[in-house]
């Protein structure tokens, strides 16, 4: 039985580099997703105004809409708009790009998800695995040893819960933006289709 627990033990401890690193990467990309979602906000803010301005021409009956002149850059929702008007606005061909608009989408949202789910678990496992150690210098008498442990204990708990948190607040409002980028695609769509000189 001694056997056994010693080898769960240094299994366990020999985690905690790996732990480490990865909690570091998770850090990392935290801080660049950050700066990205800061980047992506400004765009949006402007974005918005700009798609305020297509469905009031839209609602005006206008005839042509340069989509890329309104929308600059090159975006999902403008190759999306774009591919529509190519199709002739047909619903078989629409009802596909919407499709393919929110597959693109969900997969964008993955990383935020995964940086949400993996970073505490990570920071947990920072937590717990120098743990034993700690103990184990307490029980010895090792009062700096156990310090040392503890450090790492509590600094691996905050990176991890910090990713966490990165994670969860960019997948919660790019999931917002999509589902308005989707509504307002799924509008403008139906907009466009032929409509029945009776309604």
């Amino acid at each position: 039985m001694n056997a056994l627990t010693n080898v769960l033990y240094w299994i366990s401890t020999g985690l905690l580099i790996p732990v480490v690193v990865l909690l570091l990467a998770a850090f990392i990309y935290a801080l660049l997703m950050l700066g990205g979602f800061y980047g992506g906000y400004m765009q949006r803010l402007k974005f918005k105004q700009k798609i305020a301005h297509i469905l009031s021409q839209i609602r005006d009956k206008a005839d042509t809409i340069n989509f890329a002149e309104v929308l600059t850059g090159k975006t999902k929702f403008l190759a999306s708009l774009q591919l529509a008007e190519k199709m002739q606005w047909r619903p078989i061909h629409t009802d596909k790009i919407l499709a393919d608009f929110e597959l693109a989408g969900e997969k964008e949202l993955e990383a935020s998800r995964t940086l949400m789910r993996v970073g505490p678990m990570l920071g947990l496992m920072g937590t717990l695995i120098p743990m034993g150690p700690a103990l184990v210098g307490l029980a010895s008498g090792d009062i700096a040893g156990m310090a040392i442990n503890m450090q790492v204990a509590f600094s691996t708990t905050v990176i991890g819960v910090f990713s966490g948190i990165v994670g969860f607040v960019t997948q919660l409002v790019k999931k917002r933006w999509f589902v308005e980028d989707i509504n307002n695609m799924q509008y403008i769509f139906d907009l466009h289709q032929p409509q029945d000189p009776d309604s």
